[in-house]
């Protein structure tokens, strides 16, 4: 049978009425959304219902993609659907976490809550910002961010693209020096400089908060953002310093398929981690469970 690895998808990512499906057609789903509900009133309504503008407010993104992300993972385990392997892409892989149980679910959910607190509390400290970089090698990326004080490479994502933090009077003079080298640069619906050190605060934070919570070893491989390799047996570090750390996407992905992953299903809302997948690689098969027709289109594809 082809390796499976479940991926669970990352801030900016978020809309209206995500998860709603979920919720209906799937008893595990629903649990999830319950949970969090009883630790955060009002966070399946928020998903439900909410505008993009509110779900894209940090401390509300991270719970309600959390929860997605979660409840579509165990929607498909419900209809027996196991991964061998799973990642998360940044606020994706506290879903991946508890999913794998590092974390239970009261647990993860407390975290992602805590976490989404103290990343938007750093982003409120300082003006700052992300945008995507396209058509040029990282190599180049490095070296056009190497001038300015307050402008990172934080995100490799795929070939070609590779996303920056920034200070964003900085980042919009970055911005025109990429241009003129011939790069395409997309700004990021974000509400900080995420992944750099404007988020050194956050990690403290959260590091401590770590500390003082049960931590298991993932029941399966589950690949690091900060390393690219699975997690260890205590694993709070790496949980912590992902969100002051560049997110190693690429590499990450080409670990899983050397480890023989063949098969990616994007868990949770929209397609951005499946897009990223097929650009790294065109030999693998790419999957996504967002709503109910996903994920009958995902199990129909499992059993041909």
């Amino acid at each position: 049978m082809e390796q499976i690895a479940f991926v669970f998808s990352g801030q900016g990512a978020q809309y209206s009425g995500m998860g709603k499906e979920l919720y209906e057609c799937s008893a595990a789903a629903r649990a999830v959304f319950d949970t969090a509900d009883r630790i955060r009133r009002g966070t399946s309504e928020q998903c439900f219902t909410a505008s993009k503008e509110e779900l894209s407010v940090t401390i509300n993104t991270q719970p309600c993609l959390y929860c997605v992300d979660l409840a579509a993972a165990r929607a498909l385990e419900e209809r027996g659907v196991h991964p061998a392997t799973a990642a998360g892409f940044s606020l994706g892989e506290i879903a991946a976490l508890t999913f794998t149980g590092a974390l239970d679910d009261e647990t993860g959910f407390s975290l992602v809550c805590e976490r989404a607190k103290y990343m938007q509390a750093a982003a409120e400290k300082t003006d700052g910002g992300m945008a995507a970089v396209l058509k040029l090698k990282n190599e180049e990326v490095e070296a056009l961010c190497a001038p300015f004080e307050h402008v990172y490479p934080v995100n490799y994502n795929s070939p070609g693209q590779l996303v920056v933090a920034g200070e964003k009077e900085e980042l919009a003079e970055f911005s025109a020096a990429a241009a003129q080298k011939g790069g395409r640069v997309v700004p990021l619906a974000v509400s900080g400089g995420f992944h750099s050190p404007f988020m050194d605060e956050a990690a403290q934070q959260l590091s401590r908060y770590l500390q003082a919570i049960p931590f298991e070893k993932p029941r399966i491989p589950l690949y690091a953002n900060a390393t690219a390799k699975p997690y260890p047996a205590d694993g709070r570090s790496l949980a912590a310093e992902q969100v002051n750390h560049p997110v190693l996407w690429q590499d990450t992905v080409e670990q899983m398929l050397s480890d023989g992953i063949e098969i990616f299903i994007e868990v949770g809302a929209g397609k951005t981690l499946s897009g990223l997948v097929k650009k790294i690689s065109r030999m693998a098969t790419v999957l996504h469970v967002e709503d109910k027709k996903s994920l009958q289109e995902t199990l129909a594809a499992l059993q041909k």
